[in-house]
């Protein structure tokens, strides 16, 4: 079994990670320094007994174990909207020196090196659905650009570094994923309409309801993501999601039925750059990953309900 370091550990899906790797019997390193991330989650993988360690660790300063590494996976950055634009800087060093730092300790340890990229690489997209071998549409002076462009930057850091070092790395896609460990109040769609479902409170719908996303439940986004962590001769970038599109409009309506709520439905001006369709092409995956989603949008909503319900 191998021994992995996981940063961003304890946030949504990186602890889903870590849970993961840690059923197949592997020893993981969390690394998080709680910004965003839950320290339930850390309790909860406290479970798992001597194989799971937590460290407290901003990684933008250096950090180092004296012991062997298989792998480094990078997950750390904040991830919802909300989050990031409050702390624009921050998001834009974890992306930066974080990423530095932790190529530098994949190096030390002659271990490979894991990134969860991001959907907002390709801004709001005029080729629809996205490839890989889109470059994007990005405002890099707007909103949303401490995130878009501290992952794209990530990107080209992770990439020339590998060329240089010879060091073996890869990049994933991450597209809007959701399930069982969200925040209640981090800002992104599908928490928003369940919680406000469950409160009896207007549900809120920014623009006119019909701008599109593709949902991925979080257990096939980390099927994904231990494909990648097993693949050879494969380093990415890759798309990981659920490529069936749903109006923001319908996802409410959809998440009001499963809640039997009676919460009416309002609407509210669009953020500023705010993409206005996101849909994975997932070709690549699933020639080279065998990736598939399995969960459907209403099964994976009934299991994200009952989370929040308890």
């Amino acid at each position: 079994m191998s021994k992995y370091l996981i940063t961003g550990g304890a946030g949504f899906i990186g602890s889903h990670l870590c849970e993961r790797l840690l059923q197949q019997g592997h020893q993981v390193v969390a690394v998080d320094n709680l910004v965003t991330g839950d320290q339930r989650n850390v309790q909860l993988l406290e479970g798992y007994g001597a194989a799971f360690r937590f460290f407290n660790h901003d990684i933008t300063q250096p950090f180092d174990l004296d012991e062997p590494f298989d792998g480094v996976c990078n997950l750390a950055c904040p991830a919802s909207p909300i989050d990031y634009q409050l702390l624009p800087l921050e998001t834009l060093w974890v992306s930066a020196a974080g990423t530095k730092n932790m190529l530098d300790f994949a190096l030390q340890k002659e271990a490979e090196f894991f990134h969860a990229s991001t959907s907002e690489v390709y801004g709001d997209p005029l080729e629809h659905p996205q490839t890989e071998q889109y470059w994007g549409n990005v405002n890099c002076q707007g909103p949303r650009s401490c995130y878009d462009e501290g992952k794209r930057f990530a990107e080209s850091l992770i990439v020339n570094t590998g060329k240089k070092y010879g060091l073996d790395t890869k990049i994933v896609r991450i597209f809007n994923t959701y399930g069982p460990r969200m925040r209640k109040n981090d800002g992104r769609v599908i928490p928003n309409f369940i919680t406000q479902a469950l409160e009896g409170a207007p549900i809120t719908v920014y623009g006119d309801g019909y701008q599109t996303r593709s949902f991925c439940y979080v257990q096939d986004m980390i099927d994904g993501f231990m494909a990648m962590l097993e693949a050879k001769d494969f380093s990415g970038p890759v798309n990981l999601g659920n490529p069936e599109e749903y109006s923001i409009r319908r996802l409410a309506e959809k998440i009001v039925e499963l809640v039997g709520s009676s919460s009416p439905v309002v609407y509210k001006n669009l953020p500023e750059d705010d993409p206005k369709v996101r849909r994975p092409d997932i070709t690549l995956a699933r020639e080279k990953l065998n990736f598939m989603p399995k969960v459907g949008l209403e099964e994976g909503l009934r299991e994200t309900i009952e989370w929040f319900k308890r």
